[in-house]
């Protein structure tokens, strides 16, 4: 098909619409795409047997016409659907129209292929992985305008399809259309949906939208007309719209307020829309506002100032609530560019801003993106500034069955099968994606479809820890490794139990373990009990060790411990033998006991367990008399090497304060302002009108933790806080 003809019907207004915005280039440019099209798409009809490619030149037009992007975009939309039938060679498009557009059919392509799922709780998960496929900001507003298209046209399509679109149009694509700020795709998009799920709720509140219109329309005129003149004698050029709210909108509020229609006050919105320079925007507003509140009183509660400190995505409005002639009207007030915003959303900055001519980058622009619909509403202040987090990349993966499943970025074959359930990660050998067999060390990519392979043979390997990245694989892996050497060491200590016993030695089971474990140079029980299940030790030459540990003869001592393994080493001063703690990883195993929780800067003492090592315990440890009454042979003075730490510690802060509102907040702000972490917090009501419990802190020594009390202390309430046992 050729340039020339895209003028004639049924694309003539399509072009004429393109020339209207577009330079003579840029219609020329789109005259080829749209013959390109026709030419690829030739033969392909609907499901209402029309041209299928009426539906890339409909969405074309929503494009440039309705959000406002230019002339690339709308090169995409024309050749979107051929290039992902394979119909045009994206080389082909490269060469006549650039990288752009290119690009965004690549990025709309790969939305094309998610199958999502009829299922709320994974939304967000469908609507951040669209997010991920979107390496230019106009894939997605090219993705809402295709919806859009096909929703206007879903009468098309058979019934189950129907629903399907409808519910993905209502709680997916509209979603992000209002994150975006893109009101008008995501009102048209729900009024269509609830249409067709909800058809009799809808004709009701539609008739008596219908029935009450007139009177809607004399209560507008009545209250314009003072205002209207005042801003005509003022010079001030303008024009008025008004907004009767959405019958999805009206529907929702009445089943979240339990109201009928009567009682949904704010049906309907006034808008007077200025035209002025836009260094006189604000002013001109308030002036406005002022006009407007001379008139009719305010309802301070319904103020909403967006001119001051605009919305994330960009609105600007100001509006005001006020009480005329017995009803509550809503009046929103801005200025032309505002309006376009308000209308166009994000879209609407690419005209005001500019993209890729030195304003504004598409990287920056991504990132705006992203920062908006990252936005939940469901997140509490509080939780978002206690679990601040960053954001790493993700992937997002499909079951067979087409649950979607988001994983940080490299995760494996392993990851997605330890995120499925741990029985089928621990059997795992491998999986299909696609068509392909991949090992369980495959890294996953974004819209994969995994099907795990498992086998009752299969068992975790320590090998498998190099292979998974995320917490909970892990995690699995280390408890079954954990759970098999405790069998190991459980049939290594009855098997030396049963040995003493028959061997007749008196001599307790753990003073056997300490003896040998100190002869053969084994930081745990657990060595040795391994070494004994593996048949790595001569049971002769235990007997004859024990033996003559019984009868107070000499044994070869062991060398002094070697200065490489894992956290801590020993320095000598005479007999006496000194655990130091610090942050090189050196001589024995120890770890910090979760009675008393050391941390850095407290005094301490080390206890030789039988089979973890050496645990720290506190000096003050509840639990101190007892193992140096009982096992002073087990006890090993330690204490922290040098003056700082590298480390990072939990101290647990009790605190018992006044019952008051903001008391938690005046905690978590002071904490903050010292720069430290809060890992949790769990306060509760008392007797006497107080309040009390526990704050985590994450600290580098005890003076820190110290430091945090004093100032929780001098908050205006807090009758105590001092560190306790965690």
């Amino acid at each position: 098909m050729t340039e020339s003809n895209t003028t004639a019907t049924p694309y003539a207004g399509f072009m004429a619409l393109c020339r209207r915005l577009f330079s003579d280039h840029s219609v020329e440019l789109i005259g080829k795409a749209l013959g390109m099209a026709v030419d690829a798409l030739e033969g392909m009809e609907r499901y209402d047997h029309t041209p299928l490619v009426g539906h890339s030149v409909a969405t074309a037009a929503i494009v440039a016409g309705e959000v406002g992007l230019g002339r690339n975009s709308v090169v995409a939309a024309l050749l979107h659907d051929a290039a992902r039938l394979g119909l045009v060679e994206l080389s082909e498009i490269n060469t006549l129209f650039g990288e752009a557009p290119v690009g965004i059919i690549l990025g709309m392509n790969d939305i094309s292929s998610i199958k999502t799922k009829a299922d709320k709780s994974q939304i967000d998960d469908f609507r951040d992985l669209i997010i991920s496929y979107s390496t230019d900001p106009r894939v997605i507003l090219l993705k809402l305008a295709d919806r859009l298209e096909v929703m206007r046209n879903i009468d098309i399509f058979p019934a189950e399809k129907q629903m399907r679109k409808c519910w993905e149009s209502m709680n997916l694509y509209a979603q992000i259309a209002h994150k975006l700020g893109l009101y008008n795709i995501k009102s048209e998009l729900e009024e269509i949906s609830f249409a067709h799920i909800e058809p009799k709720a809808h004709a009701e509140i539609k008739a008596k939208l219908e029935e009450s219109a007139q009177r809607r329309e004399a209560l507008i005129a009545d209250v314009l007309a003072p205002i209207e003149k005042r801003m005509r004698d003022s010079g001030i050029r303008y024009h008025l719209k008004s907004r009767t709210k959405s019958i999805y909108s009206i529907w929702r509020k009445m089943q979240k307020q339990g109201v009928g229609f009567e009682e949904v006050y704010d049906i309907f919105a006034i808008r007077i829309i200025i035209e002025c320079p836009r260094e006189q925007e604000k002013m001109l507003c308030w002036n406005i506002y002022s006009i407007v509140t001379d008139y009719y009183t305010p309802n301070p509660e319904r103020m909403r100032d967006w001119i001051s400190i605009p919305k994330s995505n960009g609105y600007e409005s100001l509006h005001a609530t006020v009480s005329a002639f017995g009803e509550w009207v809503e009046i929103q007030i801005r200025t032309e560019r505002m309006d376009e915003v308000a209308e166009r959303g994000i879209a609407a900055h690419w005209r005001y801003k500019g993209v890729g001519g030195g304003s504004i980058s598409h990287e920056e622009w991504l990132a705006k993106l992203r920062e908006i619909m990252e936005e939940s509403d469901s997140r509490s202040g509080l939780c978002t500034k206690l679990n601040a987090y960053a954001t790493n990349r993700e992937v997002f993966v499909f079951t067979p069955k087409g649950d979607i499943r988001k994983l940080p970025e490299g995760a494996t074959v392993l990851d997605f099968a330890f995120d499925i359930h741990t029985s089928v990660g621990s059997s795992c050998v491998g999986a299909k994606i696609g068509q392909r067999n991949v090992p369980i060390k495959e890294p996953l990519r974004n819209g994969d479809i995994v099907t795990i392979l498992t086998s009752k043979n299969q068992k975790p390997k320590a090998d498998w820890l190099n292979v998974v990245v995320t917490s909970k694989a892990r995690s699995r892996i280390k408890a079954y490794l954990r759970e098999e050497e405790s069998k190991l060491a459980k049939l290594g200590r009855e098997e030396l139990e049963r040995k003493l016993k028959n061997w007749k030695l008196a001599i307790a089971i753990d003073d056997a373990v300490t003896l040998l474990c100190k002869h053969y140079k084994l930081r745990t029980g657990m060595e040795l009990y391994g070494r004994i299940v593996d048949q790595k030790l001569d049971m002769a030459a235990i007997k004859e060790l024990i033996t003559r540990h019984l009868e107070g003869v000499d044994t070869p001592q062991p060398p002094a411990p070697p200065k490489a393994t894992t956290a801590g080493s020993k320095s000598s001063a005479g007999d006496n033998e000194e655990l130091i703690l610090g942050d090189e990883v050196h001589g024995l195993k120890w770890h910090t006991a979760r009675c008393c929780n050391p941390i850095f800067g407290d005094e301490v003492f080390g206890f030789t367990t039988i089979n973890n090592g050496v645990t720290i315990h506190r000096t003050d440890c509840p639990n101190a008399p007892r193992l140096r009454e009982q096992y002073p042979y087990r006890i090993i003075p330690a204490r922290w090497k040098g003056e700082t730490s590298k480390g990072r510690f939990i101290a647990a802060i009790r605190v018992v304060a006044d019952d008051r509102s903001g008391l938690l907040n005046n905690i978590t702000d002071t904490i903050g302002s010292l720069g430290i972490n809060i890992r949790s917090i769990a306060l509760s009501s008392l007797r006497n009108g107080q309040m009390g419990g526990l704050v985590s802190v994450e600290v580098a020594s005890s003076s820190v933790a110290d430091m945090v009390t004093w100032h929780i202390q001098q908050i205006d309430g807090v009758r105590k806080a001092h560190r306790v046992n965690k």
